[in-house]
């Protein structure tokens, strides 16, 4: 695990919180998986603290312990002006495949259940992602390459420098169809019912 001096150190105690919640609910790994839609594998990760889960995935973890996402995602004792994650920080990296990696730019613990990604799709690199909850939207805008999005059945071609808003509640994907390496930027809004 990467120096906690590091990042945003409220972000390694996303892990904790979870734990305790699943032990004071009684719960086992297994069962809070099933509950969750999120594998008993992916949740011992998160409680060990060595990997650091998306607003999304906390928010299954959430709504199956029946606690609200904020008691997850903040400690209500502290509160930062400023938090920092360091571009060295290797908990907010990760990459689906060698074609596509995704780093997070944000802290878990915003209160507007916003997330800032940024994208690095080698050519024919892809994103695909399942519905988010509802009314959740994703603004992208493209740094360099080419980039197609869809959302359900609407696709859009963007070249460096053009961005798209589009509903995240269905079935969407972000692809490098171009013969360069692609990057972009990706706001994920949640806006709940």
């Amino acid at each position: 695990m990467t120096d906690p001096s590091k990042g945003d150190q409220s972000a390694l105690r996303i892990g904790q919180r979870v734990k305790k919640h699943r032990k004071k609910a009684g719960l086992s790994l297994e069962q809070l998986a099933r509950l969750s839609g999120v594998s008993a594998a992916m949740l011992s990760q998160i409680e060990q603290e060595k990997a650091n889960p998306t607003v999304a995935v906390v928010w299954k973890i959430a709504r199956a312990l029946h606690v609200d996402l904020s008691e997850l995602l903040e400690d209500a004792r502290v509160r930062h002006r400023f938090q920092v994650i360091r571009a060295d920080d290797e908990r907010y990296l990760f990459s689906r495949d060698q074609r596509c990696t995704v780093r997070t730019l944000s802290p878990l613990n915003l209160e507007k259940d916003v997330e800032f990604y940024q994208i690095d799709l080698a050519p024919g690199g892809s994103l695909d992602s399942d519905p988010h909850f509802h009314n959740t939207e994703e603004i992208l805008c493209v740094a360099s390459g080419r980039i197609t999005v869809r959302s359900l059945d609407h696709e859009v071609n963007l070249a460096a420098g053009d961005s798209v808003h589009y509903s995240a509640d269905v079935n969407h994907s972000i692809s490098n169809p171009g013969p360069d390496p692609a990057t972009t930027f990706l706001v994920v809004k949640y806006r709940g019912e």
